[in-house]
């Protein structure tokens, strides 16, 4: 959906009149499900772009309120804190967010260092450190069965002809598809992809879109080592973690299957994602 700056500026000045006089601005960004306005400094607004039910909207955006708070009361760096939940208004039809605006600069995939695999590691250990309070994986994105998501990499498989080495990808699949689970749920972010990682003078600064926060598979968040380190600073993070053999194939077919959907689907609307989602490939062909 399209999202003007001044209707915004008015579903702010109207709903939450306390912030009326603040600055807003739009953010520009490669995100495609949240267009995100700060205001002042210190709060952003995420309004949700995909067209949707407003009570199941707002339900889910009160669930990832409740998921994202718990991740940054445990978060070695900082995260977005909810603060409030907007209504629809004139010329937005959805419910929306209000949270803490946390500085850093959007990370890049350009490989990384030495030092941003040590934090991103302290980061996956502490979150993986948090009780589940006894719930197990209930999405239907990553984090399950690797197999449940054939036909979703198919699908991109033969949407990659001509962008892609699609022969090769497809080998990779089949070793992928089938490497067993081990271990029980842990909490994960679920997507650690450059476009979630704030970045200060060389070192993580921050994590965003936290709504996500949840158990799942262990190697689940690893495939921040593959969207945002090359093969040495790669090889740190995995030893800080601790990773066996079979956890690590399996981060990198998470990364796979995350990195196949981008390369394709926003080859022409969004060039810099599709761009992410090719270099991840590269780092597991290369690894391979």
């Amino acid at each position: 959906m399209a999202v003007s700056d001044d209707v915004v500026r008015t579903l702010i000045a109207t709903q939450f009149p306390q912030w009326g006089g603040l600055a807003v601005r739009r953010i520009v960004s490669g995100g495609t499900v949240n267009r995100i306005f700060r205001i002042g400094d210190g709060l952003a607004a995420r309004l949700p772009l995909r067209p949707a039910d407003p009570g199941e909207m707002r339900a889910t955006l009160r669930r990832e309120a409740d998921a994202a708070g718990l991740l940054a009361r445990r978060s070695p760096v900082p995260v977005p804190v909810p603060v409030a939940l907007g209504e629809p208004g004139p010329g937005y039809p959805l419910p929306w967010a209000v949270q803490t605006w946390v500085p850093g600069a959007t990370a890049t995939d350009d490989g990384g260092s030495v030092a941003l695999a040590h934090d991103l590691a302290a980061l996956v250990a502490t979150l993986r450190a948090v009780d589940t309070g006894g719930r197990r994986f209930a999405g239907e994105n990553r984090g399950g069965d690797l197999r449940t998501h054939d036909s979703w990499v198919g699908t991109c498989l033969r949407n990659s002809a001509g962008l892609l080495d699609v022969p090769t990808l497809r080998t990779l699949w089949g070793e992928f598809r089938d490497l067993p689970r081990r271990g029980p749920d842990v909490m994960t972010h679920g997507d650690l992809v450059p476009a979630n990682v704030l970045v200060a003078d060389g070192r993580l600064a921050g994590i965003i879109d936290g709504g996500g926060f949840a158990p799942a598979d262990p190697a689940l968040d690893v495939i921040a080592g593959w969207h945002l380190l090359d093969h040495g600073p790669r090889a740190v993070f995995r030893a800080d973690l601790g990773c066996d053999d079979l956890e690590w194939e399996r981060s990198r077919a998470w990364a796979f299957e995350q990195a196949m959907g981008v390369a394709w689907y926003y080859a022409e609307t969004n060039p810099p994602m599709s761009a992410m989602g090719r270099r991840t490939l590269q780092r597991i062909v290369d690894d391979a």
